[in-house]
């Protein structure tokens, strides 16, 4: 039987990992990059949480959070809109920096322990938010009191290459499932089990665990207790087995949107039983002109199509002028492609203008991002 989710608290935090694509994080958190025609990367989290029936989510803000705060709103969308629980966003002060701002996981926690402890829940749900992933937290948590753990850490084992590994942990488990060993940042390509940074522990343990190393200057969740206390606690590795992408640099977050373009993995990251919420714009449908051509694309509402659009992801509002073509591209919300313009291998961000007859074409493995508002003449 499953254990009751109301009784789970979620902790989202928004800003981490934001150095990692400093493009599309310059003026929003890594939570509110758009993602996948109509989402944030937020969504794929919050709605887990959701359709799990937790019912009370913390999101810890640290900067440029405006857009966040937009995208959310009542939170209504997660049926996370309550007068008892439902979301929280929450200061992104620490307790121990000149600067007012927190300096790492524990840190940010630290600032947070009161409203953690107002919710009364039994256990926590910690997760950043650089994951496309749609995780059964039922599940993780019916695994986390099977096997007696103290922190159950999401993890994946594959082949990966140094730059997948640079800015992540890495563990070595024992055949029990028990975490051995962590390394910490170190690029290191080939067989590897990567922490997808979502654990589930006690709410009591995750209390004394940052009073304690915060009050000894430490602030690295992943340092200082998978690291620092890998001996002292059982740690169990739980292995991921769905589709997932974790967005490392403006290269993954291109090839990320782009699976999704093949329906085995669309119909693996959003699934009938856990579907995927958003905030709704009530755009009308697609418009197609007479002599539009679409292959093998996710255009979203609101799109014109005049044009030519071939293996690419148009968010809402898009237009495509006349004899216009956008191949292997990602054009995010209100982007226009004038008249008998070219985009190739391009992600551009909100309210850009392509002009008419420009051609703007980069190569696939180093795709070219059009920062927000910019007019390309």
């Amino acid at each position: 039987m499953s254990y009751n989710m109301t009784n789970v608290l979620g902790i989202l935090f928004a800003n981490t990992h934001d150095g990692a694509v400093p493009e599309l994080a310059a003026k929003r958190t890594i939570a509110s990059i758009p993602f996948g025609g109509r989402f944030r990367m937020v969504d794929f989290l919050l709605s887990g949480m959701s359709n799990s029936g937790m019912s009370k989510v913390g999101i810890i803000t640290r900067s440029n959070y405006q857009s966040l705060l937009d995208h959310i709103g009542s939170a209504r969308p997660w049926d996370l809109a309550r007068t008892d629980g439902g979301l929280t966003l929450l200061a992104p002060f620490g307790r121990n920096n000149d600067s007012g701002l927190f300096k790492g996981k524990l840190d940010a926690l630290s600032s947070c322990l009161s409203y953690i402890r107002h919710t009364g829940c039994e256990y926590v749900v910690l997760s950043d938010c650089d994951l496309v992933i749609n995780p059964d937290f039922t599940h993780l948590l019916d695994v986390h009191i099977e096997a007696g753990a103290d922190i159950t850490a999401v993890c994946h084992t594959d082949t990966y290459s140094e730059d997948e590994t640079r800015d992540a942990s890495c563990f070595k488990v024992g055949p029990s499932g028990r975490v051995e060993a962590v390394s910490v940042n170190r690029a290191m390509a080939g067989k590897r089990t990567m922490d997808l940074n979502i654990y589930v522990m006690k709410t009591s343990l995750l209390i004394s665990l940052v009073e304690d190393l915060v009050s000894l200057g430490k602030f690295s969740f992943s340092v200082d207790v998978l690291q620092g206390k890998c001996a002292e606690l059982n740690i169990h590795a739980y292995e991921f087995s769905g589709f997932y992408r974790r967005i490392c640099d403006l290269e993954s977050y291109y090839h990320a949107n782009m699976a999704l373009l093949d329906p085995e993995n669309l119909s693996k990251l959003i699934l009938r039983e856990r579907p995927v919420y958003t905030k709704d714009r009530a755009d009308a449908p697609a418009k197609y002109g007479f002599d539009s051509s679409v292959t093998n694309s996710m255009v979203a509402n609101g799109c014109v199509i005049e044009g030519v659009v071939e293996n690419s992801i148009l968010f809402r509002g898009v237009k495509v002028e006349k004899e216009a073509m956008v191949k292997n591209s990602i054009l995010m919300q209100d982007t226009v492609v004038g008249s008998g313009a070219k985009v190739e291998n391009i992600v551009t961000d909100k309210n850009v203008v392509i002009g008419d007859g420009i051609s703007v074409v980069s190569a696939e493995s180093c795709p070219l991002y059009i920062a927000k508002d910019r007019v390309v003449k």
